[in-house]
């Protein structure tokens, strides 16, 4: 910043135009370059988590820090991607966090339109199965192998509930009082805790689901157990969802 520049507090207290809505997404942002954040952003995402899977069992055969190092890379990837894509497309880099607030917006609340729902989840869901190629690529792993690891036993779909209903719950409490701001840090923080208390190691997310069935090594999951994932991460959406009404209840004026 020069000295004949103003501040940017300056300018934001003398600029009329009218500012966006907690958890809106920036107005002037054009959708194509939404839609790239929201690709590149699941990519990295699920690069992250697939591609330190890896590098966690060849270096260790202990599985409690295969699963520290998993989900301590994917806690900091997480809120850096965020703190650097939020700006452009909200970060959802998740179908369940975009359905949630496509739903919020014709509640009259902030979020993305039926156009925008229809662009962000084919680019989430695109961007996920590319990082899940491109990690296996950067360990001379093959490029696409179904994964085997089966993850259909109750008390793990029980955990996907858990998972995104919290990870909801979160998001849009933050929006609700004003404070996304935080997210970077909170949501990182949540997964990475989701990643230990939560039986199925929080997945939270269809679109990364999907990628990381694309894998056949540690992060990986089973074609067949895609599908209950994904219809109980729904599940925990719309409980996520139900919590948020009920706790966070606007003011009556």
């Amino acid at each position: 910043m020069t000295a004949t520049e103003p501040a940017a507090s300056d300018a934001m207290a003398t600029d009329p135009s009218p500012q966006p809505a907690p958890g809106a997404t920036p107005p002037r942002t054009p959708l194509a370059a939404r839609a790239a954040a929201e690709l590149v952003g699941t990519a990295a995402l699920v690069a992250v988590v697939v591609g330190s899977g890896i590098q966690a069992t060849q270096l260790t055969d202990d599985v409690a820090l295969q699963l520290l190092a998993n989900s301590t890379a994917t806690v900091f990837g997480l809120g850096v991607l965020i703190a650097l894509l939020g700006p452009v497309s909200g970060a959802h880099f998740n179908p369940a966090v975009t359905l949630a607030e496509w739903w919020t917006a014709r509640r009259g609340g902030a979020g993305v339109n039926a156009r925008e729902l229809a662009v962000y989840v084919p680019a989430q869901i695109v961007g996920a199965i590319a990082g899940a190629v491109l990690a296996d690529a950067m360990f001379g792993e093959p490029l696409v192998k179904w994964s085997t690891h089966d993850r259909s036993a109750g008390n793990l779909l029980l955990g996907e509930v858990v998972a995104t209903a919290g990870l909801i719950l979160l998001i849009f409490g933050l929006a609700r009082t004003d404070r996304l701001r935080f997210a970077p840090v909170a949501v990182a923080s949540y997964i990475g805790a989701a990643y230990w208390f939560t039986s199925s190691t929080s997945f939270a997310n269809p679109a990364v689901t999907i990628g990381r069935a694309f894998t056949d090594t540690f992060a990986g999951i089973a074609p067949a157990s895609v599908p209950g994932f994904v219809a109980m991460q729904l599940v925990g959406a719309v409980a996520g969802l139900c919590l948020v009404a009920v706790i966070f209840v606007r003011g009556r004026s």
